[in-house]
This record gives structure tokens, sequence and C-alpha cells, in this order.
């Protein structure tokens, strides 16, 4: 069995030191971050601690907040709050916040070992629950009923005795790890590590160290071996999201393990060998890369014997009212609050969004309906979007209409045909702007337009963000 995973955030080399030290002589395997923006980038690299231990006193990013941007990544990782500093008011935030429990410096070493492993009997005790309910209660199953992915699911169960690679195509949030984990839980493999990396979320050299792990002595600030994740993924699968963002030399080094199954870590000489299915998943087209000269065309075809297309949300409307019921009910259980239902306006406006953030917006959408127990600040961005867009469109084209005949037609037809076009480019422009959440990358793909030209027509529109 794999050991459980610890990940120590705090700004002191020293204590972090000594309880990383302490905690890997009690049998935890430990990842450790020197201040709370390298702690959420690892949380977004696909590192998944069963606990994490987190300082409040930290310079930057304070421990508080930290703990307050774990929570919108990770509702259920049981955190430890460590202070110098025992005020009640702090205690009280942080469990408002979330945190699990807390502990002053300095502490006795069994009081912490006691309050992890209470923690993390708890959070199973938890999951154990919310997984029976979910498979037996109301929205089970939500997200495989529309035709789309129960052919994706019937593909799944063919391939489910093999370890053939599978190449998991898709716009962001359209559910990509959840067929990623499916593939896994079909396969002879459930029982053994499901290991996700993103590939888009480290630099290089660090996804590298991150996924083959490092010898001590390889670089500044290695001060002791550490596993990678395709270590950590012996016997299990490993999934890697965002696969088009690896560089060129990575693509190499995961060829030789795809076609041998060994590899070195960084700074080291020796062999490992690993049994390790491998999935990926991509937003991208690999095919035109490997056509550019961007992605290697031998890794491709070794990552893509079974292809999977996920639709966009957009196209699998009718999945929508079952994933809306299946949200509503895994949030409310989770926040413990009341259970409810969407006014029939809200779901008049949803069926006509074209959620271009797919099933990951939705999701998002619900969560903050659940906590917040109101539905006014969607309500009031979709509105924002579009209806109010749309009457400051038509107010637009009506002040222009005014001027051609104030003017007894001295404004040119073409300038009227101008003006006319870039005001329905703006209104076109910003719809998909709002609805990307100003991720003009994004935008300039769904206008299908490069992103130089979705650039110079936001200055030529004037659109700023609002």
């Amino acid at each position: 069995m794999s050991r459980e995973r610890v990940l120590v955030i705090d700004d002191s080399e020293g204590i972090r030191s000594y309880v990383a030290s302490f905690l890997e002589l009690h049998g935890f395997e430990v990842d450790t971050a020197d201040d709370g923006r390298r702690a959420l980038a690892l949380l977004d690299a696909g590192l998944a601690p069963d606990a994490i231990v987190l300082d409040v006193m930290m310079r930057g990013l304070g421990g508080l907040e930290t703990l307050r941007r774990i929570r919108e990544r990770e509702a259920e990782v049981p955190v430890i709050m460590l202070s110098v500093i025992g005020k009640a008011g702090t205690i009280v935030e942080a469990m408002q916040l979330g945190a699990d429990d807390y502990l002053n410096k300095p502490f006795e070493e069994e009081e912490l070992t006691l309050t992890l492993r209470a923690a993390l009997e708890r959070r199973g005790l938890v999951r154990e629950r919310d997984r029976l309910r979910l498979e037996s209660g109301p929205g089970a199953g939500a997200l495989w009923e529309g035709p789309d992915l129960s052919r994706i699911r019937a593909t799944l169960e063919q391939i489910a005795d093999t370890d053939v690679t599978v190449l998991i195509h898709g716009e962001s949030g359209v559910g990509k790890e959840i067929v990623a984990r499916a593939v896994h839980a079909t396969s002879t493999r459930k029982d053994a590590p499901f290991v996700k990396v993103n590939c888009a979320a480290l630099p290089g050299t660090l996804l590298e160290s991150e996924l083959f792990g490092y010898e001590k002595g390889a670089f500044t600030g290695a001060n002791q071996r550490k596993t990678g994740k395709f270590e950590a993924a012996d016997r299990g699968t490993m999934f890697l999201d965002e696969i088009g963002e690896m560089s060129p030399a990575l693509q190499a080094k995961l060829l030789h393990v795809l076609q041998d199954g060994s590899f070195a870590r960084v700074g080291g000489n020796e062999e490992l060998n690993v049994d390790v299915r491998v999935v990926t998943a991509t937003n991208r087209d690999l095919e035109r890369m490997v056509a550019a000269g961007q992605f290697r065309e031998d890794l491709y075809f070794r990552l893509n014997v079974v292809s999977l297309e996920i639709p966009p949300l957009r196209d699998r409307r009718d999945e929508v009212p079952a994933l809306i019921e299946h949200f509503l009910e895994r949030f409310s259980a989770r926040y413990r609050k009341p259970l409810r239902t969407l006014s029939p306006r809200l779901l008049r406006m949803l069926d006509r969004y074209p959620f271009p953030g797919n099933i990951r917006e939705l999701e998002n959408m619900v969560k903050r309906i659940v906590v917040l127990e109101s539905e006014d600040s969607i309500l009031n961005d979709l509105l924002a979007g579009g209806e109010q867009g749309a009457a400051r469109s038509v107010r637009a084209f009506q002040n222009l209409l005014e001027e051609v005949e104030e003017t007894a037609g001295d404004l040119p037809l073409r300038e009227v045909g101008r003006r006319a076009s870039l005001e329905a480019e703006r209104e076109a422009i910003e719809r998909v702007l709002f609805q990307t959440g100003w991720n003009r990358k994004q935008a300039a793909r769904l206008l299908k337009v490069s992103y130089k030209t979705l650039l110079q027509k936001i200055r030529e529109c004037g659109i700023e963000p609002g």
C-alpha cells in the first residue's frame, strides 16, 4: 500500500525541514512548500496530498488566505493549521474557512501525529459515506447519462482488461479528468494508484522533477531524494493532463518510459522500472502540432492508441438538468446546506447560455449558489453578459440611426456600415470575453480568429474589462 502524503507549508526553513523529517520518520510521504503561492502551484499541477499542515503567519500570501484558496481547489483534504499565536479570533476564522484542526507552536510531536491521524480517519469516513450516497441517490450517474458519454463508456468497457494508452480530446472543462478516472476505475488497475499531473501548471524543469523525482544534490534546494509521480503510480494509472504543453525534451523522456518502462531520476544514473498505464488529455489539436513540428510524431502515435472525443456542453444540452441536480445534491451535502432547486428564470437563462467553460463552469455556478444560498450573483452575471449587453447594443444602434437622421443623409453610407459592423463586432467580442472570464486566448478560439486579431479588435472597439 502507498504511504499517506502530507504537504507541509511553512516559510521557516528550519520548521519546515523539522516537520517534514519528523513526519517521514512516522511513515508519511512529505512534500514541502515555502510559501502559499508555491503550494497552490503544486496543487494546480496535480499534487494530491492526503493532508496539509499549514502555518498561519507567513510572508506574502498568509496562511488564512492560502487556506481559503486551498478550499476553492480541494474541498475535502484535511488541513491542520500551525501558529505561534493562539488567538481565539484566528482559530475561529481558520475553522470557518475550513481548517480541520489547529495546533500552537511549539507542539508535542505526538500531538501532531495524533491530530493528523484523526483528520485522515475522519476524511476516509466522509469520503466513503459520500461515495455510497452518491452511488445510490438522485443524480447518480448524471455525468454518463447523455448519448455521447454513453458511447465513451461502452468503449471503456471494451478496453477494460487492456493496458492500451488513451488520448482524451475536448475543450477545457468538458470532463476529461472524469473520463480519465473512469478509464482507471474500469481497468484491472483500479485498486492501484491513480496519479494526475497537469503539464501546463509547471515549467519544464519543475515538471520533470515532479514526474521523475530527483536525487539529493541534483540542483539547488534538492536536500534529499524525492520520488516522482511515475514511481507513485507504479502498477496504477498516470493521467497527464494538457499533454500538448509538454516541452520537446520531456516528450522524449516520456516516449522512453512508454517504450521501455524505465527512467532515471533528475541528477541520477540508476534506471528505475515501473509498470504504469498512461492516459493523456488535451484541448489542443495534436495532429496540427505534429505537422508544425511542435509535438513528436512517434510520441503522438504511442499516446493515440485509443482516442476519445468529448463534445462541449453546449452540444449536450440535454445533460444539463441532470448535471444541475447532481451538483446541487453533492455541494449541499459537502457544505451542509439545505438542498434547493433552481428558479425557472435561472433555468431558462442557463438553457440559452453557451457554457464556454463547459461542465466545470456549470459546477462552479451551482457551488456558488449552494454556498451563498442565493442565485442573485449568477443571475446578475448572466444579465450583465446577456440582456444588459443586448440593451446597450440596441441603444448604440439607435443613436447611430438618430445621427443619420439629424445629418439629413450627410453621413456617408460607407461610414454607417462601418460603425454598424464595429458595434456588432463589439457586442460579439464582449459576450465571449464575459463568458470566458476575459481569457483572451480561449475567446479567440471561440471567435475563430487569431489571438493577435482579437487584441487588435479589442483596441479598435475600446473594450475594457468590466
